[in-house]
């Protein structure tokens, strides 16, 4: 099969391999998938350059991606052959991950892809779309909630502004770059805000009206800490899935105990599968009814890997990096 690899820590440009190498067959419990797309992650890009020692003398990277089920294991629905499916954790504590013609996983990290999806946007869905609806739905129904979001036009943020907003919940947004804020809007934030204003707390409590804020979700969510802990109401939740920029921010407890507020981490690697199997139905529903506009930035094909690497490095893209597998 076609893969891209590598067997160093390093640059892009010179770590990553493209050439051949035979592809596994399907365990016990397992479904082979031909992939047709595969999607490059932020998490990806930093364990190829050595954000964590790596755990394999040759890695394929990449957790996303998107194909036909060719082939299935023993104790594996046989009709599950020739579905289109969007796979999940493709390389997270494996060796073999989607940067490849095939890959291997266990039936419950394997996800059925609507027809009104295409196969680029299915490889944009493990990592950013079921993040975003964890972060969303993980404590139960939002309907009829006031639910912030900050960095609205990020890949994860933006789609869970989308499933926030079908699930019932008023939608706020914060920003840095003024161009996204009619993107922002487009995906159903009824008020987009700077965060780097520094009378946010009050714009915010303006925007949301009596009721408050009852959950903020945060891709930085250290940095925005205490000012998150300003804008949540009594008995709110704060929802952090990453935290880049600030990784041991200061706590302050007190003003949240007097609050009853609740912080959480989430990590879409070390979701249940009875979860992943839920929000993956409910982002196919919403692709089903066309109201998920899941945004790819750029596709290129395997071969141009390293490129796909540098432009997730760079940022400043207004959705996925997909990598086409012919």
């Amino acid at each position: 099969m076609k893969a891209v690899w590598y067997e160093a820590n390093g640059d892009a440009h010179d770590v990553l391999v493209h050439g051949d190498m035979a592809h596994a067959t399907p365990a016990d419990g397992e479904v082979l998938v031909r992939l047709h797309a595969s999607g490059v992650n932020p998490s990806d890009v930093k364990a190829r350059a050595g954000s964590r020692p790596m755990g394999f003398d040759r890695v394929i990277p990449h957790s996303d991606g998107a194909g036909m089920v060719e082939a299935v294991g023993s104790g594996v629905d046989p009709s599950l052959v020739g579905s289109r499916v969007f796979v999940r954790n493709g390389q997270w504590q494996r060796a073999s991950g989607t940067a490849a013609e095939y890959v291997t996983l266990a039936e419950g990290l394997v996800h059925t892809l609507p027809d009104a999806a295409s196969f680029a946007v299915g490889a944009a869905l493990g990592i950013p779309a079921l993040t975003a609806a964890h972060a969303v739905l993980k404590d139960g129904p939002v309907d009829g909630q006031t639910v912030l979001v900050h960095g609205g036009g990020g890949t994860v943020a933006r789609l869970a502004i989308q499933i926030a907003t079908d699930s019932g919940a008023r939608v706020i947004a914060t920003t840095g770059d003024n161009d996204k804020v009619d993107w922002i809007r487009d995906a159903g934030a009824v008020a987009v805000l700077d965060y780097r204003d520094p009378d946010l707390v009050s714009a915010v409590a303006a925007a949301a009206g009596s009721g408050g804020v009852g959950r903020i979700i945060d891709g930085e969510c250290g940095r925005n800490l205490a000012t998150s802990i300003d804008i949540i109401s009594i008995k709110g939740t704060i929802v952090g899935y990453g935290s880049v920029l600030t990784p041991a921010p200061e706590l302050a407890f007190l003003k949240m105990m007097f609050k009853e507020v609740t912080l959480t981490s989430i990590l879409v690697y070390l979701l249940a599968e009875s979860a992943a199997d839920a929000y993956a139905s409910i982002v196919a529903d919403m692709l089903e009814r066309g109201v998920l506009d899941v945004a790819v930035a750029a596709t290129l094909p395997l071969t141009e890997a390293a490129q796909a690497h540098r432009l997730v490095e760079v940022g400043d893209r207004r959705g996925a990096v997909i990598l086409t597998i012919d």
